[in-house]
């Protein structure tokens, strides 16, 4: 890729821009949305808000990144000869994927003899996702990209079957409304994280040269804001809603 038309250039620069002022619009919310929920369900908001944190600094990065790889020439984006950095992002997953999973045992409350295995199996099988990945993500040639990305996604399907069938067991024991919330978040999780794997495929469907990497910019940012601050709304409304089933109320812890 040597060179951007600005329409390009622009649109990955605003999706990232956007993406920087929803990750800090969350981190606002998630830390003032804590006096609103029970003492043991404030620590799944603190992770919601690591998880956004991390995730705004990354793309910071991302962007100054991305600033400092083209230059405007004669009415396009020009490689400037800096490499574009993208392993912001997997340094940003391999931290707040694992995150993301911890949040959500959090909320549920379960006891610590199911919580912990449990947190352990996941948090593994989702630094192997991430860690498999990279090599593909970086390799120009798609055989290797294939290969990767299918080892990849064996541990992303052991987690979806964690999220399927154990606590979906678990979830028997829940509250109505959190069993709905749960449903949704889950449906969320299998939206957004199988939407990656599409996205990493990108040079299989046609895309060539810019369009690739201007469609792997955009897709993966669009995964990102759903899977780190909408995933993080819910699990506040999961939060609220078992507060509101323990009896608690803001009215009354004041």
């Amino acid at each position: 890729m040597s060179e951007l038309t600005m329409g390009q250039y622009s649109l990955v620069f605003n999706m990232l821009s956007f993406t920087i002022a929803t990750m800090l619009a969350a981190f606002v919310f998630f830390m003032m949305g804590q006096s609103r929920l029970a003492p043991k369900y404030r620590i799944s908001m603190i992770v919601s808000s690591l998880v956004v944190g991390i995730a705004g600094y990354h793309y910071f990065r991302i962007a100054e990144s991305w600033g400092h790889a083209f230059t405007l020439t004669a009415g396009k984006y020009m490689a400037s000869g800096v490499p574009f950095n993208d392993a912001y992002r997997y340094v940003d997953w391999m931290l707040t994927v694992p995150l993301l999973l911890v949040e959500l045992i959090l909320v549920l409350n379960l006891s610590r003899e199911k919580s912990g295995p449990m947190l352990t199996k996941l948090t593994i099988a989702a630094f192997l996702m991430i860690v498999t990945g990279y090599p593909g993500e970086i390799s120009s040639d798609t055989t290797t990209r294939a290969v990767w990305g299918f080892i990849s996604t064996l541990p992303f399907a052991y987690i979806v079957y964690i999220l399927w069938v154990e606590l979906g067991k678990v979830m028997e024991t829940q509250p109505e409304r959190v069993r709905v919330l749960f449903r949704n978040m889950r449906l969320l999780i299998l939206a957004t994280w199988g939407f990656y794997p599409i996205v990493y495929m990108a040079p299989f469907f046609g895309l060539t040269g810019a369009n690739v990497t201007v469609g792997v910019q955009i897709g993966y940012t669009i995964a990102d804001v759903l899977a780190k601050a909408g995933y993080g709304v819910l699990i506040y409304a999961v939060a609220r809603a078992k507060s509101e089933n323990d009896g608690w109320s803001l009215e009354a812890a004041h």
